[in-house]
């Protein structure tokens, strides 16, 4: 982790279209003036799917620059180093990632997708609805850990614990 004042965190999905962008609305409101929240994906979609930015405004979320990109931006020289890593589907935790600028503290966060749910309008919606409750308590959680007072091996440790926290029930 750096010495800088904001912490940088990158989301990872495949498609950077669904959990990721909700990642990083919520980090971004939730860690305001201690983290700083990007996205991507391995195999972007190029756009954030509507139930997506729905779920957000529904919950009072910004969604404006929200887009999806590349991860690839993010390991290029010069990018912004990050100071977390967190894949949230399997798919991007089992590829062959980027080597990252600065070596990040790194942990996978699964979420299921709720892009492969079947059925009527309503249930896909409450999927993505699901999807949102799981990432707001991790990221909960998250923005609450006692950093200063945490060694990398146990941070490590919470982060992965973290990644195993189930959502509250709704």
């Amino acid at each position: 982790m750096s010495d800088r004042e904001i912490q940088n965190v990158l989301f990872v999905c495949t498609g950077n279209s669904v959990r990721s962008i909700m990642a990083e609305a919520i980090l971004n409101r939730e860690g305001a003036g201690r983290y700083r929240a990007f996205s991507a994906g391995s195999q972007p979609r190029g756009e954030v799917h509507p139930y997506t930015l729905d779920v957000l405004q529904g919950n009072n979320y910004a969604v404006d620059g929200l887009g999806s990109k590349s991860w690839e931006e993010f390991a290029e020289t010069g990018a912004q180093q990050m100071d977390f890593v967190f894949t949230l589907c399997d798919r991007a935790a089992s590829e062959a990632c980027p080597t990252w600028p600065g070596a990040p503290v790194s942990a996978h966060w699964g979420i299921p997708d709720p892009l492969e749910v079947e059925g009527n309008e309503a249930v896909r919606r409450a999927a993505f609805a699901e999807a949102m409750r799981h990432l707001t308590n991790r990221i909960s959680i998250f923005v609450n850990l006692p950093m200063q007072s945490l060694s990398r091996l146990n941070l490590q440790q919470r982060l992965d614990e973290i990644g195993s926290t189930a959502a509250p029930a709704s």
